[in-house]
């Protein structure tokens, strides 16, 4: 393998491994018990490796495979996709929280007090013994009735304004709690996601949900296209044959070629030129039979990375012993 096959190597297995930590964290955060988050997080690693490696698997299997592999790897990316973009989603409002918590303005210390429905029971309270005491007529305790009727009213109104105290408070604490949430979902906004959907007229959710669903496809792409050709099968070097110079010199026949009409190969043989060896054949003769080449001349040529006239004379050869057989 050479050095660029291993830099490919350490890509494919980064790509791998970080789409492993985003599907695992995902399974994580979309369980309760601890059981079910393993099951989770076991299941998200299953569909990475499955969408990762299984192109690669099946590169070599018959077309019937080959299709209901496609078919399973095109789900397997779905499901991936969708576990990233569950994770990248979770992860963004979490960010937005803790940017929201951090500039938040603290909390007025409430002061402690009745709730307004215990004021208003008082109130109707006090409100009815007024009224029983404004319906009374003096007989002889005149004094004591005015300073009843008086105590009753100033009640009264010290209820009434501890009411308004307290909705004052309410409205106060809706507004704070409004600001909190709308400052929670500004920050939770990513501004890019902010602006395009202001571009496109939509929501910032649905161009957070399209982003993250583009950068788990992109991710999971990625890392198929490295995996197949860092296991892309590697073709064996050629071997040449060595031929030591001679310093002979070549006796130079004068004798007439009388038959200009014999054929340059034959059947069987190799091509001028061309060597061929019986552990060359024997070697095609076991792949054919175990099936992994067929017996074409482009087959071979791919699996032994020879030449073309050399895979033409090992398929010649083939073709001799088949018959002879």
């Amino acid at each position: 393998m050479n050095r660029p096959s291993h830099w490919v190597l350490l890509l494919a297995v980064g790509t791998t491994v970080a789409a492993i930590c985003l599907s695992a964290l995902a399974g994580w955060q979309r369980g309760g018990a601890l059981l079910e988050r393993l099951v989770w997080m076991t299941i998200g690693i299953v569909l990475v490796l499955s969408t990762h490696l299984l192109p690669s698997l099946v590169r070599d299997s018959p077309p019937l495979m080959r299709w209901v592999a496609a078919a399973l790897w095109v789900t397997c990316l779905a499901a991936a996709c969708y576990g990233h973009a569950t994770f990248f989603l979770i992860a963004q409002r979490h960010a937005g929280e803790i940017r929201a918590a951090a500039v938040a303005p603290g909390a007025a210390p409430v002061p402690a007090g009745r709730s307004l429905t215990v004021v208003m029971t008082d109130r109707a309270s006090v409100t009815r013994q007024l009224a029983l005491a404004a319906s009374l007529r003096c007989a002889r305790d005149c004094a004591g009735l005015e300073a009843r009727r008086a105590t009753l009213a100033a009640r009264l109104e010290a209820l009434n304004a501890e009411a308004d105290e307290v909705r004052r408070r309410q409205t106060a604490d809706d507004r704070a709690t409004a600001l909190r949430d709308a400052l929670r979902d500004a920050l939770t906004t990513d501004p890019v996601s902010a602006r395009l959907a202001a571009f496109f007229g939509t929501t910032a959710a649905r161009i957070d949900l399209l982003s993250s669903l583009a950068f788990a496809a992109i991710l999971e792409g990625v890392a198929c296209l490295l995996w197949t050709v860092a296991l892309r099968p590697r073709p064996p070097t050629p071997r040449l044959a060595s031929v030591a110079p001679s310093h002979t010199p070549t006796p130079v026949s004068h004798a007439v070629v009388t038959d200009s009409h014999s054929p340059a190969s034959q059947p069987g043989s190799p091509l001028p030129g061309v060597e061929s060896s019986d552990a060359d054949v024997t070697r095609l003769m076991q792949d054919v039979a175990a099936g992994r080449v067929r017996p074409t001349v482009a087959n071979i040529r791919r699996h032994f990375g020879c030449s073309q006239a050399r895979a033409t004379a090992l398929r010649r050869q083939l073709a001799a012993v088949s018959l002879a057989a």
